[in-house]
């Protein structure tokens, strides 16, 4: 059996094969970095209606939360060289049909996959679907289809297990891998939880082989648990049959100086994206880790290269609208309608490629 289309080389820098036409009319098929790009305005946006989907969780829903403006839902994220295909959820439910895809990551994933059954709910409203929740996985199904779109929350990826000293986070340990077997598309995504102290914290101790820490270096400990990650699907996903996903690293707006506004220290305010292609603060290290990773792995894995386009959404999270309502401050989440939709019209794009 051949590999699942694009999923046949590990690759960081996504180059997608585009139709176009020339001025004399020729059509030709090119490659595209889909990633690298600016936000446009688009009358045409939001892909939906959020009071189109009930299930929404309230914490994202800054249109009913009480945001008053606007102009964030308007912008579309334009490649440089070529046009991203207008999402077309028929059609991917079509190329979906009888297989089963499992998000597995934190509430940045959980964002995703609400945006992502949403885009697909609003595509073919007729249809029925169900949606349940057991325990830490969440199914969203089209029946009518066969297809299951899931949410497994699992914010380190590794093992964290309960022993007498306290909870202790295993970074070569990956027992919970277990749960992914099975899936047609796994997309994953980690990092916020790593950053966690003190009553945030999901760990006491953290272990590596034999040797057990009070703490370490954040970004050595996900370097560590994403390599135990990677081990994992080159051990045990069959290309031919899965295609994998990482989500990439959605970055948060909480500090004004990384986007050249030193007095600013959230995104409360922030109304427009940040004018321009290039953010200031620069790559996100975790990204950098990331991007290394992968390009050790012999199994193909697609990288979602969200985050240089999302660091320019300055304007896209909740902020004070985001919670439940309550007027907390989130500069990490995203609103939807919103930035998570751009995700998923990039997923969509490569698993379009035939």
């Amino acid at each position: 059996m051949g590999c699942f289309a694009i999923s046949c080389v590990v690759t960081t820098l996504i180059l997608v094969s585009v139709i176009v036409e020339t001025n004399g009319g020729r059509v030709v098929e090119e490659k595209c970095d889909l990633f690298n790009g600016k936000w446009v305005l688009d009358d045409s946006y939001p892909l939906y209606e959020i009071s189109n989907c009930p299930f929404i969780e309230k914490e994202f829903d800054c249109l009913s939360n009480g945001r008053p403006d606007q102009l964030y839902l308007k912008h579309r994220w334009q490649p440089t060289s070529c046009n991203l295909p207008r999402f077309n959820g028929y059609d991917l439910l079509r190329r979906l049909e009888g297989k089963s895809i499992l998000f597995v990551g934190d509430s940045l994933s959980l964002n995703q996959w609400q945006s992502l059954t949403c885009m697909l709910h609003t595509a073919v409203p007729q249809a029925k679907y169900t949606s349940i929740r057991n325990g830490a996985l969440s199914i969203f199904t089209f029946p009518s289809f066969d297809v299951k779109v899931k949410f497994s929350r699992n914010a380190l990826l590794v093992d964290t297990v309960s022993e007498d000293i306290g909870r202790v986070l295993k970074l070569d340990s990956i027992e919970v891998a277990n749960t992914w077997q099975g899936n047609d598309i796994l997309i994953f995504d980690s990092w916020h939880w790593w950053l966690h102290t003190g009553r945030k914290q999901p760990w006491d101790f953290i272990q590596v082989g034999n040797r057990t820490y009070r703490d370490m270096d954040r970004l050595t400990a996900y370097t560590t648990a994403l390599k135990t990650w990677a081990k994992w699907i080159d051990d045990n996903v069959d290309p031919t049959k899965t295609r994998v996903f990482f989500q990439g690293v959605s970055p948060d707006h909480a500090n004004g100086t990384s986007w050249g506004e030193s007095g600013l220290t959230s995104c409360k305010g922030q109304i427009r994206p940040f004018d321009g292609s290039n953010y200031p603060g620069g790559p996100h290290p975790a990204e950098t880790v990331l991007k290394s990773v992968i390009s050790t792995m012999s199994k193909p894995v697609y990288l979602l290269d969200i985050t240089p386009l999302s660091q320019l959404r300055i304007d896209a999270h909740p902020s004070v609208y985001g919670h439940g309502g309550h007027r907390d401050l989130d500069c990490s989440h995203w609103c939807l309608p919103g930035v998570p939709d751009t995700w998923n019209v990039l997923l969509y794009a490569a698993l379009s490629q035939n």
